[in-house]
């Protein structure tokens, strides 16, 4: 599990610490931005405390320990990426946006979890 695991915790890190500093990479596929393109302070707030979550759960499946820490730094990041596909897949003003964003956080959410079966 490790090597790819820690892959994938170093991918969610990365694209966490984009969004804190660019909030539109994630707001625009959810159809969240301004009709200019831009960012209200509220969605970039919103923006901001997913991208720290995200970045920790990356950083924890980068640096824990092999074992039950590791497993359990890789069911938080599965377990945000499902629930996210529910709220964004349920949720979101724009519904052509909602399948796509639900979509790609499933699909995160099973990499993910194939990633505990990988050696």
């Amino acid at each position: 599990m490790p090597a790819l695991t820690r892959v994938l915790g170093a991918a969610t890190a990365a694209y966490s610490a984009t969004i804190i500093a660019a909030p539109q990479v994630l707001a625009k596929p959810c159809g969240l931005t301004t009709p200019a393109g831009g960012v209200t302070p509220e969605v970039r707030t919103l923006v901001g405390g997913i991208g720290a979550r995200d970045a920790v759960i990356g950083l924890a499946m980068m640096f824990a320990p092999p074992g039950r820490p590791l497993q359990v730094a890789l069911a938080a990041r599965v377990a945000s990426d499902a629930a996210d596909a529910l709220v964004f897949g349920t949720t979101l003003p724009d519904r052509s946006a909602r399948a796509k964003v639900a979509a790609f956080a499933a699909g995160w959410a099973v990499l993910c979890a194939a990633s505990a079966l990988v050696r």
